[in-house]
């Protein structure tokens, strides 16, 4: 006998789970409840319509109602609200948002895939006409209409996540005068603050105007255009505001029925994704998850996981298989105007409010790198940052860069799945050629500076350690050129050329502790070597004085610069190619 399921709510799992379903059983009856209008659209989009760069709304839409029917044989419903759940008589009570006609289904087992809400806090004002948020076809088009018609100058984006930032860059593409508000010390939340910094610097060169480590007060509405006034008590103006401050999942229907529930409302299931009760399973936005890393759990609102959960769940209701998730480590990726942000794993931010200290239960290294060898013209910088536990066990990695960025990221995660070690990173035998790579490619590279951490080889001292620091006991080391000592440098660093240093260890005090320093660490690992073997005591100063720079030298409004490659010797802002 053919079982009967019923989905409620569509795009990436719902819809992945009735296409599943219908593959393994031709037989099974699939009935999906969505209460919207699409049940498939590529929600990751909607930005790039805004902005332009998807230039047909038809792009957006994956596939119809009428085309899912018709190609997979099942029973679809828009705009038809399932509004409670009966699991003792196994059915569920439906609104049909056209007619509000209400009807029962019944079901032999039920997937909730109801997804999440952006978060709607009761800030004085948020209801103004130029308020929006940004979530389905819908959003997109009220958007969209907005700026076509009201021609807005200004906007506001409160938020500084994926969303909010790509926002920022399509209403930047479409001419706008944009700001960015957000509460955190720094924009995108799954990487650290280092690497943050990048991004920070690059928004500025762009003209976006940053907000940071301040929220919104009150909202105040006037003739098309709105000002807010921020905790500081700041007061910023706009044609137009952009919420993105986070998402809740829509645990409601699930609530109601006596789920079981974490905190956040998050629906609780099993290994298998079933929730406490049997016939009902739960997936994407709405469930917790647990952290593949950590072995916690914690909820990861991602298209890629709420598909696999999809598919898993499919296999399991039907029985022809018997599958576990296995847990998301959150491997994410966002374009931020020439930028690329990718994470993958724990952050530092996640180890140490789980408990975790640097040193003692984790290391990390941070490297500048190119995209590919530096003599073949157009190797572009990105700086990779590697975490991994005292075993050498790979835990995260976060990446920014221009270009290259997607298959270094997707590396690191496929060894963290794999629970691969620094060694493997290593091992790995990579695709090269010049347009494409480095002999030793960047994943290689920041499996060397690890092992080398790990071996002893070399010590590191890290930006944030060096106002911790005793300064009568070290002595910052400028190990760079010339020319580039002109460009800048950090107070205080005595200046001996690598060339030169091995002649004027002589000027050297061995009481001292030695922090050499160059653009991006490659030669202050080198001077490391050469200090340590002659008996002095040196730290290399990690990711050297780019990251330095990065973190203590930005300014409110920085002038946009061609990102330029880094030679092979790791000297700094070389045209290479031109």
């Amino acid at each position: 006998m053919s079982k009967k399921v019923v989905i409620v709510g569509g795009v990436a799992g719902g819809a992945t789970a009735l296409a599943r379903l219908r593959r393994v059983d031709e037989h099974a009856q699939v009935v999906l409840f969505e209460r919207g209008e699409y049940i498939s659209f590529a929600n990751c989009g909607l930005p790039y319509y805004i902005g332009g760069t998807i230039e047909e709304r038809d792009a957006l839409l994956v596939s119809t109602p009428e085309h899912i029917m018709e190609k997979f044989n099942v029973d679809v419903r828009i705009q038809s609200e399932v509004i409670k759940i009966d699991k003792d008589n196994k059915k569920v009570d439906v609104k049909n948002l056209k007619t509000g006609e209400l009807y029962s289904e019944s079901y032999d087992y039920l997937i909730l895939s109801t997804g999440s809400t952006p978060l709607k806090p009761p800030i004085p004002g948020i209801d103004a006409p130029n308020i929006f948020s940004l979530w389905n076809i819908p959003d997109t088009d009220t958007i969209k209409e907005y700026i076509d018609i009201k021609k807005p100058r200004t906007a506001i984006v409160v938020g500084g996540g994926f969303i909010g930032l790509e926002m920022a860059e399509n209403l930047h593409d479409q001419g706008l005068n944009v700001s960015v508000v957000e509460m955190l010390d720094q924009v995108m939340a799954p990487i650290d603050f280092e690497m943050a910094q990048i991004v920070h610097e690059h928004l500025r060169s762009k003209g976006v105007k940053l907000h940071l480590k301040d929220g919104v007060s009150k909202f105040d509405y006037n003739n098309g255009l709105t000002s807010i006034t921020l905790q500081s008590g700041e007061t910023v103006k706009a044609d137009m505001v952009i919420l993105s401050i986070g998402i809740r999942p829509n645990g409601e229907l699930a609530k109601d029925a006596g789920l079981s529930q974490n905190q956040r409302g998050g629906v609780v299931v099993d290994k298998f994704l079933r929730t406490s009760d049997e016939f009902i399973y739960a997936i994407g936005d709405v469930i917790e998850v647990e952290d593949y890393v950590n072995k916690v759990q914690t909820m990861v609102p991602l298209a890629g996981p709420a598909n696999k959960q999809g598919r898993i769940v499919a296999n399991n209701i039907l029985g022809k298989y018997k599958e576990e998730y296995k847990g998301t480590q959150g491997t994410s990726i966002a374009k931020i105007f020439d930028l690329t942000v990718a994470s993958t794993g724990v952050n530092e931010k996640t180890l140490n409010r789980l408990g975790k200290e640097y040193k003692k239960d984790y290391n990390m290294v941070l490297i500048h790198v190119n995209s590919h060898a530096g003599y073949y013209p157009g190797a572009l910088p990105m700086t990779i940052k590697l975490i991994f536990n005292k075993d050498g066990k790979i835990l995260g990695s976060q990446i920014v860069g221009y270009d290259g960025v997607d298959k270094r990221i997707d590396v690191i995660a496929t060894a963290i799945r794999f629970n691969g070690k620094i060694e493997d990173l290593i091992d790995l035998e990579l695709a090269y050629a010049p347009p494409y790579s480095s002999a030793k490619d960047p994943v290689n590279m920041v499996g060397f500076v690890a092992d080398n951490l790990m071996r002893g080889l070399t010590d590191q001292v890290l930006w944030r350690e060096l106002s911790e620091m005793d300064s009568s006991k070290y002595q910052l080391l400028d190990i760079r050129e010339d020319i580039e000592r002109e460009i800048g440098f950090i107070e205080d660093s005595l200046h001996i050329p690598l060339d030169a240093l091995r002649t004027r260890l002589g000027e050297l005090d061995k009481t001292k502790i030695y922090i050499p320093y160059c653009a991006i660490g490659l030669r202050g690992y080198l001077a490391d070597r050469i200090l340590k073997e002659n008996g002095f005591q040196s730290m290399n100063l990690a990711g050297g004085y780019t990251t330095y720079k990065t973190m203590y030298k930005q300014t409110d409004y920085t002038v946009a610069t061609e990102p330029k490659a880094f030679s092979d010797t790791g000297v700094a802002n070389v045209n290479v190619g031109k």
